[in-house]
């Protein structure tokens, strides 16, 4: 593009090949690895349309596979396919795919509560090499961005923008946070049964796991128990 200081070379180390989701092998030279390997997940709805145009910008840039919109797949399923896939590449000695794995960094578009949802997300996968994730204000609080320095602003959705965002996250530097549970005990209605509970519409950043025991101490008469977490 004229009058750009970011050519083809730059978006090639964020760039991760069609083969490497699709998990077939392709043994490529480590050199070409890119540095700086990304997955997008942006939450169309965020933002009002501002959303979809950065889906629409990212595409353009990268391979469409590296780009989730959340409301059409959630982030737990894309990663563990990917991992997978990561694994099985690197037992048939896939240095690339090695590389991919080492390098991988996540880049997530959306309110607090979806940030909130891809950390907790990474953390349930306890990944041996988690990768670090830079955040997109695209909510109305964007309190979790403007906490590690990427701004409370809703960005610019075109072209050169999101390749200045892009050379942020080339960068920036890793940032460790804490992790922790919530329990969570729910009264049982006067003359109710404690099975079942009717299911609940958690915000994303939530995850309902399971109901404690009926044997277990934290469990109280009239009280029914189930276990959340929260990034």
């Amino acid at each position: 593009m004229a009058g750009s200081k970011y050519d083809a070379d730059f978006l090639k180390e964020f760039y991760i090949p069609t083969y490497i989701f699709s998990g077939e092998t392709n043994i490529s030279d480590v050199p070409d690895a890119p540095k700086y390997p990304v997955l997008v997940f942006i939450n169309s709805k965020s933002g009002g349309q501002l959303g979809g145009d950065l889906l629409v910008t990212y595409r353009t840039l990268l391979n469409e596979r590296q780009v989730t919109d959340l409301g059409e797949e959630a982030p737990d399923k894309v990663l563990r396919r990917l991992y997978i896939g990561l694994e099985k590449l690197k037992q048939e000695n896939d240095k690339f795919a090695a590389k991919i794995y080492e390098r991988l960094r996540i880049i997530v578009a959306g309110g607090d509560g979806t940030a909130g949802w891809l950390l907790g997300v990474v953390c349930d996968l306890k990944l041996s090499h988690p990768p670090p994730i830079a955040t997109v204000p695209l909510g109305t609080g964007n309190n979790l961005p403007f906490a590690f320095g990427w701004g409370k602003k809703n960005p610019e959705t075109d072209r050169n923008s999101v390749l200045s965002f892009l050379e942020q996250v080339m960068k920036s530097k890793e940032m460790k946070i804490d992790n922790w549970h919530l329990l969570m005990r729910m009264k049982i209605p006067k003359g109710g049964s404690c099975d079942p509970v009717a299911p609940l519409e958690l915000p994303h950043s939530l995850h309902a796991f399971s109901r404690v025991s009926s044997t277990d101490e934290l469990n109280m008469v009239r009280h029914s128990t189930i276990t959340f977490v929260s990034p």
